[in-house]
């Protein structure tokens, strides 16, 4: 049967959802039977799109647009981050909810996928703008959110603090303490040890399971890193902690390079001052355009989507590319790398750390027991590169690549679900 196309999403401006929907036709003839159910996966839910009117310091009355999606429930609640960021719309989270409801999958969690974001440029708002924005926001989401319903975190332009306004506002609005409702939060309000690095870190222990695989040494392989946030920065450092050699990093301001490796902690020291790593003196400043083309066996791009495309994937000379960021690699350069030979290794396994690690503080949050943060990464470690060998193993047994593995996957455990669940009425 012929589905019509979603309305509200014009045809020039798909961006990321048309991405992944290129992504999902490419795992429906692997689906068997499953295939049956295969539309779940190519519409959201449900979508919310909220005004989110603050008074600005100066008095005057600023009006932003914000959206939460559910991509999917069939396996779980829905949780996924919220971003905010200048160049948020609607195509993008949707993309983002339906990414979440496949790497939830791929690792086993007890999650359906969601996201919401807000277009904004929090750099350009007070400390007092972002936490009016952050409690109107969370109140005007507030009828999809909750502990067993929707449970956000933080994303591109939001951290801890953010997370402990949207619980205080939630907490406020039941009048009941809910530390539940969001994950990423400070340690004082429930949040998990490890919580910080954990993507980082879980986008290196699945570098380090590929790098066995195809068996390159991490120890003094070099690493480009695209994007020095939460992310970028994590992995950084877990690189260099295991004697990688970081020779190129790249975010908003510039992209630097110095071919005997630079250190993360220096540098983020530098960051803290200078806003970004631009101009730090221990590094050679190279142009945007040429980052990925820099010498290095390991890429990870670990900032927004669409950054590996059909232009420059042939100019990548690294032998693994580790998707840090969700969505980096558009479907036209991943043709492209799997021709070359290159290993790319997806984000819906790469970056997972994060996702997981919000479920064990989801899970201590309901129990009130809190773990070590060696518990913690340990359990990381296992779960992430556990999922890892399954995808690996399908791709092998299926003669696919990752990311196709990877959705196969995901896509059979959401769709058993939805079959087994039913349609109500």
């Amino acid at each position: 049967m012929k589905h019509e196309p979603l309305s509200f999403i014009p045809k020039d401006a798909e961006g990321p959802w048309k991405t992944y929907l290129e992504q999902v036709d490419r795992v429906i003839p692997y689906l068997g039977p499953l295939a049956y159910w295969a539309e779940t996966l190519k519409r959201p839910k449900r979508i919310l799109i909220v005004d989110v009117p603050i008074r600005m310091d100066d008095g005057t009355v600023a009006h932003f647009e914000g959206y939460r999606v559910h991509h999917n429930t069939s396996r779980g609640p829905a949780k996924g981050g919220v971003r905010y960021h200048p160049a948020v719309t609607l195509s993008e989270v949707m993309a983002l909810a339906a990414w979440m409801t496949i790497k939830n999958a791929a690792v086993g969690l007890p999650f359906g996928g969601g996201k919401g974001g807000i277009r904004v440029d929090p750099r350009k708002l007070s400390s007092a703008e972002i936490e009016r924005l952050t409690r109107r926001y969370t109140s005007e989401i507030g009828v999809l959110i909750g502990p067993k319903k929707d449970i956000p975190a933080p994303d591109v332009g939001t951290g801890q603090r953010e997370m402990a306004w949207m619980m205080d506002t939630y907490s406020m609005n039941v009048g009941a303490t809910a530390p539940g409702v969001v994950t990423g939060k400070p340690i004082p309000l429930g949040g998990s040890l490890g919580r910080q690095d954990a993507t980082g870190n879980g986008v290196f222990f699945v570098a380090a399971a590929a790098a066995k695989k195809i068996n390159l040494p991490i120890e003094g392989s070099r690493v480009i890193i695209q994007g020095f946030g939460n992310v970028g920065n994590a992995a950084a450092r877990a690189f260099h902690d295991h004697g990688a050699r970081v020779v190129g990093i790249a975010d908003v301001t510039g992209a630097i390079y110095n071919e005997k490796g630079i250190d993360p902690y220096d540098l983020l020291k530098y960051v803290a001052e200078a806003g970004g790593v631009r101009g730090y003196p221990k590094a050679e400043p190279v142009p945007a355009a040429e980052f990925f083309g820099l010498p290095a066996e390991i890429a990870v791009p670990a900032a927004l989507e669409g950054a590996i495309t059909e232009q420059n994937a042939w100019k990548i000379k690294a032998k693994m590319v580790v998707e840090g960021a969700n969505g980096p690699t558009t479907p036209a350069a991943d043709d492209i790398l799997r021709e070359r030979g290159i290993l790319v290794v997806p984000d819906v396994i790469a970056n997972a750390g994060g996702v997981i690690v919000s479920y064990f503080e989801w899970v201590q949050d309901f129990n009130s027991y809190f773990w070590t943060e060696e518990e913690v990464n340990e359990n990381l470690r296992r779960v992430i590169t556990e999922a890892f060998e399954s995808v690996w193993q399908t791709s092998k047994d299926r003669k696919v690549p990752l990311r196709t593995a990877a959705y196969i996957v995901a896509a059979t455990r959401v769709l058993e679900a939805r079959a087994l669940r039913g349609l109500y009425p």
